[in-house]
């Protein structure tokens, strides 16, 4: 049985960790350096590190910080935001990143997937896809979830995995910051469309959470979430206990 991943996500504006609601309403938690460490320590399987606000503000990625976090943890890293070219990837990778997450950057330029994972392999490529309903549709949307793109979400997910996309990160803004549960019937959908890695994101609000992911969906591969490991609701070390009591393999 594939072990099931534990992911923190480190949400940076500014240089410090943030956290909203459906994507807006963000306020300050934290130093990422400190926070990647602790959960490094804590018993993560991997860590997310978005710099939130680089693709709307045209920007690159504050690779000063990513450096410092990525020399103090020793758990694989995933990168993300403001990634628009392949130098972007290789600017990332050399800054101490393991994975280099793409998302308003492919749904720009789509041929960057397939050119990064030409190049890096399809490991190293992580599509991460913002989602929300409009109507019964659901669509994709950038920008830090700003901007409806007007693409049907399955099949972008299916499109970016035939262009060498290695894994993917599906973020519901429905149930981001919500802390109702991850959004199960979108991660289904996801999960009948390709076979590749799918990571849930957005909703977790507690322990149970995760439970009801990995036993509704045993096909998921990793559950991340950010709030309910900023704030201490959840402790890394606890969940993991629970979700081996509730036979859900995972490395204690």
């Amino acid at each position: 049985m594939i072990t099931k991943r534990i992911i923190p996500c480190l949400d940076v504006r500014a240089g410090r960790v943030v956290k909203g609601v459906n994507f807006e309403g963000v306020s300050d938690v934290s130093s990422p350096v400190e926070l990647g460490k602790y959960y490094s320590d804590s018993g993560a399987d991997e860590l997310v590190f978005y710099d939130i606000t680089a693709s709307f503000e045209g920007r690159r990625l504050f690779t000063d910080i990513l450096r410092e976090v990525a020399s103090k943890i020793f758990i694989p890293l995933t990168v993300g935001g403001g990634i628009n070219s392949v130098d972007d990837f290789d600017r990332v990778l050399k800054c101490g990143a393991d994975k280099v997450s793409v998302n308003s950057g492919a749904i720009k330029r789509p041929e960057l997937i397939h050119e990064a994972a030409t190049r890096y392999g399809d490991q190293c490529v992580v599509l991460s896809v913002d989602v929300k309903r409009v109507g019964s549709e659901f669509r994709v949307f950038a920008k830090g979830g700003r901007e409806d793109t007007g693409m049907e979400a399955i099949g972008w997910i299916k499109r970016g995995v035939s262009l060498g996309a290695g894994e993917i990160v599906v973020n519901s803004i429905d149930t981001d910051g919500v802390k109702r549960g991850f959004d199960l019937p979108l991660l289904e959908k996801v999960l009948d469309a390709v076979r590749v890695p799918v990571i849930a994101s957005g909703g977790a609000g507690g322990i149970g959470d995760f439970v009801d992911l990995f036993k509704t969906l045993p096909t998921i591969d990793a559950g991340l979430a950010a709030s309910i490991f900023h704030f201490g609701e959840v402790a890394i070390p606890d969940l993991k206990r629970t979700l081996k009591e509730n036979g859900i393999n995972v490395r204690l």
